[in-house]
């Protein structure tokens, strides 16, 4: 087990080495241990990203506010309440009716509760987020919520072997982020373009993306 937890300690340094300033790394952290959480946040992560709630419950008693927590999962409605107790960013918000609820919970825990758009940038039906020609309405809608704060947008692109091929949705997504802060949106605090994972993160980087969210590149293929 200690060789494990080196490899991610490592696998997280060579990481923090390679991005340049101003990127944020997050440690995908899905179906991982507590035990390889702790050890990629004392090889100097900040930011834990969970795709589900119960999972970062378990992580959250243990490892508490030593880190900051964002949710990278698809949100069902019935876990926002306990998503806005632990999380300090939601990036997965795609629909009114979620920031709706979001704000809700987020309000009747005196919380303000930062929330990333996410685009559906390759127009696939069968996955979530909203396609890029309803972002600007998406995020008109959110800023009337008082408990919620847009931060930004997220994308996943569609799964490709060649990175290469991911390239040309993080360069639109870009675009819209660029389109979305020159529209200077009251309360909007547009700053965090989270796109790339392990296999795409470096093209990410090149098109723009402030975040990266990388989980087999720092833990290890998942068995």
């Amino acid at each position: 087990m200690s060789g494990e937890l080196d490899y991610i300690r490592e696998n997280v340094r060579k990481l923090l080495q390679e991005l340049p300033p101003g990127v944020e790394l997050v440690a995908a952290a899905k179906q991982q241990t507590t035990e390889k959480i702790l050890a990629a946040i004392e090889a100097g992560i900040k930011i834990i990203g969970e795709n589900y709630v119960q999972e970062a419950v378990a992580a959250f008693q243990v490892i508490g506010r030593r880190v900051s927590w964002s949710f990278i999962g698809h949100l069902q409605k019935n876990k926002v309440k306990k998503a806005v107790e632990i999380f300090d960013m939601i990036e997965t918000v795609d629909s009114v009716d979620l920031a709706e609820e979001i704000n809700k919970r987020a309000a009747a825990q005196g919380k303000i509760m930062p929330v990333l758009i996410e685009v559906n940038s390759g127009r696939e039906p069968q996955k979530f987020g909203v396609f890029p020609e309803k972002v600007e309405e998406l995020a008109r809608a959110i800023i009337q919520f008082p408990n919620l704060k847009l931060s930004g947008l997220m994308t996943m692109g569609p799964f490709e072997d060649n990175p290469e091929e991911a390239r040309s949705y993080f360069r639109e997504t870009k675009q819209l982020f660029d389109y979305l802060q020159n529209l200077n949106l009251p309360g909007a605090d547009l700053r965090i373009l989270s796109m790339g994972m392990t296999n795409s993160y470096r093209v990410a980087i090149e098109e723009g993306a402030t975040r990266v969210r990388i989980g087999t590149k720092i833990f290890g293929p998942r068995v």
